[in-house]
């Protein structure tokens, strides 16, 4: 007579599974830990403080076109609020004590685009915080996500050059805003591309 069965092992999750739960950010994919979680702070920051060296500069505007912006909206949304936070903390307060990769290889506090990177700051803390509600699983809540973070972007950084510069509200917003706009489009376009494809990219290797 066969003994019965008292215990049922219970079936293994993988992480990529377990980060699928509502709340999980792309970066839960990876294995949890305090390494990992430092990685990822240093890295996003280093990620930032590489995408600011991609400049264009605009005619007529203190501000250049860079990939700054890009970066930390991506580093927020991959990470997660308080990663994302870290994140941009570091890369800030490393350009404020001197390290070269704010946009131009500029560093310090009293640039007229150093608003910009306060409000970058913000914003990636804000979308990081989006994506723990899935805002990063669909193209179009990834479109929404994109264009409130430039908003909070934009919300800090015109006025900041306003108060550098001396420039009226009508005079930031032509240079500091509006020749950035194709530009932000065409970003929030990659990351509309992006980010749901490693979505589905993960559910199938989960």
């Amino acid at each position: 007579m066969s003994r019965p069965i008292t215990h049922l092992p219970e079936p293994s999750m993988s992480t990529a599974s377990v980060s699928f739960r509502p709340g999980a950010v792309l970066a839960d994919l990876l294995p949890a830990s305090r390494v990992r979680d430092a990685v990822l702070v240093v890295g996003g920051a280093a990620l930032t403080g590489l995408a600011a060296q991609l400049s264009v500069p605009v005619p007529g505007s203190p501000v250049p076109v860079t990939g700054q912006t890009f970066a930390a909206l991506l580093v927020g949304t991959a990470f997660g609020a308080r990663r994302g936070f870290l994140s941009l903390a570091l890369y800030t307060l490393a350009g404020m004590a001197g390290a070269p990769w704010f946009a131009d290889g500029t560093s310090g506090a009293a640039g007229a685009s150093f608003g910009y990177v306060l409000g970058m700051l913000l914003a990636a803390t804000l979308v990081g915080a989006l994506a723990r509600r899935g805002a990063d699983r669909s193209v179009l809540r990834t479109a929404g996500t994109m264009v409130l973070g430039s908003a909070v972007i934009y919300a800090v950084g015109v006025p900041y050059l306003m108060a550098a510069t001396g420039m009226s509200l009508g005079a930031a917003v032509a240079a500091g805003l509006t020749p950035f706009l194709i530009g932000d489009a065409l970003k929030a376009a990659l990351a509309m591309g992006a980010l749901p494809a490693a979505w589905k990219l993960a559910g199938r290797r989960g």
